[in-house]
Parts: structure tokens; C-alpha cells; sequence
């Protein structure tokens, strides 16, 4: 079996994707179908709109998608074809979606959908997904960091007023430019308190101080991103002296211009310096790419063969907020994948 056949197989977990961003484009046209106008329809349309010239284009590329989830059977519609697509065409077994319900509900606008008929279409969604795909999804609700501290204010209370039952983390996302993190303290405390854990983006388009604000202001647990980590030797150091994970996602830098190309991406030198590094593929159908690939980037750019590989999937395992018997189910699954054991589900 060739590497991209062993990475095919492979059971993986996934712990940095975003849940509008994971529409891919046969359901980008499913919903515009619902509600034309926003998005074009056509193939080529279609991949030329996903063109980003940066990353305050992909942003607004970005929001125009999310404009089409306007009713909970949209929302509905979204999470469960996004489990059938991780599941079936990526052999994933655990996933924490990153969802943004301040850019769904939108209750600076016009109330388009109530956070309980939002809880309810992912929570419904959830359960089908584990009982037909056998995919098990967590959540991680995040602030959309440009909407400022009204959104915090939101998001925070959405998590803890009506925060679903595989609720895990909460996160800040969106640009880094012009959002310092210290802003939303408050938010991560309170979450932090009522035992989410905290996974806020950083490092990702401003430097190295943005991580340490993650973690000495926010309490990260996990660091979305943090490739410019790699410009502080005390900050690299750190990461590696508290096994604080890295979300890398690869193909997701380049796109945004975050990083100028692959063969100029950290991920080596952050792994050579004893930080842990899991894959990830951010939001795949808008970076033209999917976890076995990234998989696949991450072989050659480390220079892994099948057992090293399978470490990189370990780790998103072991990083993970998983139950613990979720953790030792997958674990198992992937030892017996590569002993040979057994098959991996298809």
C-alpha cells in the first residue's frame, strides 16, 4: 500500500475544522439552491469564488456562506452531510467541529433563528451522525473576534444559557489584526469555570505575542494555528515544556497568505523542537484540500513513513477532548489498522 492509500485507511481525529467552513460545494449548492442569489451555483463559478487573494477575502467569502444558513433545517442539513463527508470520504471517527452561532442566530440583526432552534438542529444532527456514520462530534463554540465584545457576550452566554450536551470548548476565531486577545478575558474565565476548555485561535496572522496572550491571559489548552510561535525561541521553549498542542493546518496558511508557501512552513521546526503538533484542515472545501491531504503535506514536509503517520493521528487522539473511552476506542482502531489486525471501516 502506497502512503496515500495507508493515510486513506487510517482512522483519524480532527480537532481544528469549522462547521460552515467544512461545506463543501455539493452542499453549497444545495443551500443556495434554497436561497439564490447569495453565492453562484456553477462549478467554475464556484471554485473561482473560493479564489482568496488574502485573508480578509477569504473572511468575506466565508460570510457569504454562512449568509445561506438561515433556518434550522438548514443548520440541520449543514452538520449532517458534513459528518457523511468526514466520515465516508476521510475514515473519521472523532471530530470537534468549531461552531460560530452569533453568525447564525445573529442577534445584531434580525433574529433570524433562536439559539435553542440552533442547539437543537446540531444536537439532532450530532446523534444521527454517530448512529449512521459512526462519527462521534463534540463542539467548540467560538467568537467571531471581529464582531467585538458584543459577540463574546453572546457566544459566552449561548455556551453556558443554552450550551448543548457534547459542548467541549470555547474558542476565538476570525482575524487576529486589530483583536487583541486580552479583551475577552472575561469570556474565557467564565468559561474556563463552567469546564469548557479554552482553544483560542493565535500565532496565525500577528506574531508570537498573540499566542502568549492565549496563554497567559486566555488559559489555552490547545493553540488554533500558532505558527509564528516559531519566530520566539523562549515561546517555542514553553510550548514544548508544557505539551500545549499546535492546531497545524497546512494547506489553510497558504490560502490566507499567513504562510508564503509549503516549503517555507514551520511545522518542521516546531516539531523538531519537541512541540506537539496535530493536522488539520481548518475549512477544506474553501482551501481546495481535506485531512488525508493534509495528512499527505504533512508526510513529506516531516518526512514521515506509515508509522509516523499513524503517531501524527495519535496525537490528535491523545489532544483531543474525547471521553476517555472514545480516546481508547479510536487508539485501538488505529493500532489494529496498522498491525493489520483488522480493517478500517471504509
Amino acid at each position: 500500500m502506497d502512503l496515500s492509500g495507508f493515510i486513506q485507511g487510517l482512522p483519524k481525529a480532527e480537532l481544528h475544522v469549522h462547521h460552515v467552513g467544512s461545506a463543501s460545494p455539493r452542499i453549497v449548492q444545495e443551500l443556495a439552491a434554497r436561497h439564490p442569489g447569495t453565492v453562484p451555483t456553477g462549478d467554475e463559478e464556484l471554485r473561482a469564488f473560493y479564489e482568496f487573494r488574502d485573508f480578509a477575502h477569504f473572511i468575506e467569502v466565508y460570510l457569504a456562506v454562512v449568509d445561506l444558513i438561515r433556518t434550522p433545517e438548514d443548520v440541520r442539513l449543514l452538520t449532517y452531510e458534513v459528518a457523511r463527508e468526514m466520515a465516508e470520504g476521510q475514515n473519521l471517527r472523532y471530530v470537534e467541529l468549531t461552531c460560530t452561532p452569533y453568525t447564525v442566530v445573529r442577534p445584531h440583526l434580525d433574529h433570524r433563528m433562536s439559539i435553542e432552534a440552533y442547539t437543537e438542529a446540531i444536537e439532532d444532527a450530532r446523534v444521527a451522525a454517530e448512529r449512521d456514520f459512526g462519527l462521534v462530534l463534540r463542539w467548540i463554540y467560538d467568537i467571531p473576534g471581529e464582531a467585538g465584545l458584543p459577540s463574546a457576550d453572546a457566544t459566552l452566554a449561548y455556551a453556558l444559557d443554552h450550551g448543548p450536551d457534547a459542548l467541549v470548548g470555547f474558542g476565538l476565531g476570525g482575524p487576529e489584526v486589530g483583536v487583541p486577545r486580552p479583551q475577552f478575558q472575561p469570556h474565557f474565565e467564565a468559561a474556563r469555570a463552567a469546564g469548557l476548555k479554552s482553544v483560542p485561535h493565535a500565532g496565525e496572522t500577528t506574531g508570537p505575542d498573540t499566542v502568549w496572550d492565549a496563554l497567559r491571559v486566555l488559559g489555552a489548552d490547545r493553540i488554533g494555528h500558532g505558527t509564528t510561535s516559531v519566530e520566539d525561541a523562549a515561546l517555542v521553549a514553553h510550548l514544548a515544556e508544557t505539551g500545549v498542542p499546535l492546531e497545524v493546518c497546512p494547506s489553510s496558511n497558504v490560502a490566507t497568505r499567513a504562510v508564503e508557501s509549503l516549503d517555507q512552513h514551520p511545522i518542521g521546526a516546531l516539531r523538531d523542537a519537541g512541540v506537539t503538533i496535530t493536522v488539520n484542515s481548518d475549512d477544506p472545501p474553501m482551501f481546495a484540500t481535506s485531512l488525508n491531504r493534509e495528512y499527505g503535506i504533512a508526510a513529506e514536509l516531516l518526512g514521515l513513513d506509515e508509522a509516523g503517520v499513524a503517531d501524527l493521528a495519535r496525537s490528535a487522539v491523545r489532544a483531543s477532548f474525547a471521553p476517555v473511552d472514545v480516546k481508547a476506542r479510536v487508539l485501538g482502531e488505529i493500532d489494529d489498522y496498522v498491525s493489520g489486525a483488522r480493517p478500517a471501516r471504509p
